[in-house]
């Protein structure tokens, strides 16, 4: 609904109603400016309607009309994703889609349906790994031995972390969002919903690192092909470390970024360190964060080694006389 003017402070609005019993009607609204951005008019927004004692229909503005911003960011995204990509952007996108419909229908379904949110995640990391990285990358040697090492890092990161949500007693109610949907799902297993995000989060990132080191070893070999599985592996370990040192760094950013409104609450009190560290809502995030950079540190020697085994194997080029 468009806003068609903005009275005094912006306490009182007059709105076209688009939609609805009132549809094509104007209505004032009192609202106040609290945590709102500026309105101005023209501005679209939700609004929704109570009735009064008095019969009369109330309304109020639940919030704003994004879709259009964000539909403009989605395009931008996709057009950079092509125009530097080209055919591989292309099937990256494809993947990207394929990811997101098998967590939107796949994993969340069979969560809210009450399987262990657990083994749900794990089954869609790895449908979505298979598929995404060949769709990405083709299907080669080179793309199975990454897949491959994927497969073995999470396997890693999924077991350090089932230890430690259990060795640092994690119960999963320290956010909000937990408690509430403990309320409209019956019998979740919040402890499982937290390993659930750490697996989804994780694999997000152990792709990108498996698969430039996979990519590392081929090309090696392919400058040399006498190298031995050996040397190989050395050479494509020098990279590795610096991806190593890199990725950690990103990791550690994307979850102090995400935890970041977290942090600032906390500093505004006086908590003393240890206690804020030892609190599960900052707890949580530190599980997530080491598990998940242990499982990358893992992934680099396991898909080097892997990818270096396939390499060496690999049948000689034919040489044309």
């Amino acid at each position: 609904d468009p806003v068609l003017g903005v009275s005094g402070d912006g306490l009182v609005l007059q709105v076209e109603l688009l939609e609805g019993p009132d549809a094509d009607q104007v209505v004032t609204i009192e609202t106040t400016t609290d945590g709102l951005p500026e309105m101005v008019a023209g501005d679209r927004v939700h609004v929704q309607g109570f009735v009064d004692a008095d019969g009369a229909t109330q309304y109020f503005v639940a919030d704003f009309q994004r879709l259009p911003a964000l539909a403009v960011l989605v395009a931008l995204f996709v057009a950079a994703v092509l125009a530097v990509g080209g055919w591989h952007g292309l099937r990256s996108l494809l993947g990207l889609a394929v990811s997101l419909l098998i967590v939107v229908r796949f994993v969340v379904p069979a969560i809210l349906a009450g399987s262990s949110p657990f083994l749900v995640a794990l089954v869609g990391a790895m449908g979505v790994m298979v598929v995404t990285l060949y769709l990405a990358h083709g299907v080669n040697p080179m793309t199975t031995a990454a897949i491959v090492g994927t497969a073995a890092a999470l396997l890693f990161t999924v077991a350090l972390g089932v230890l430690f949500i259990d060795q640092g007693r994690i119960t999963g109610f320290a956010s909000e969002e937990a408690g509430l949907i403990r309320f409209a799902v019956e019998g979740i297993d919040l402890r499982g919903l937290v390993l659930a995000g750490l697996i989804i989060a994780a694999l997000g990132v152990l792709d990108d690192v498996t698969v430039s080191q996979a990519s590392t070893v081929f090309a090696i070999h392919d400058a040399d092909r006498t190298l031995a599985w050996r040397p190989l592996f050395a050479r494509a370990m020098k990279v590795g470390r610096d991806h190593i040192a890199s990725v950690v760094n990103t990791l550690f950013l994307a979850y102090a970024g995400a935890s970041l409104v977290l942090l600032v609450l906390f500093s505004t009190n006086a908590v003393p360190v240890l206690e804020l560290v030892n609190s599960e809502i900052l707890a949580v995030e530190i599980v997530k964060t080491v598990v998940g950079s242990l499982g990358l540190i893992a992934a680099v020697p396991l898909t080097t080694a892997l990818a270096a085994v396939v390499a060496v194997r690999r049948p000689a080029p034919l040489r044309l006389s």
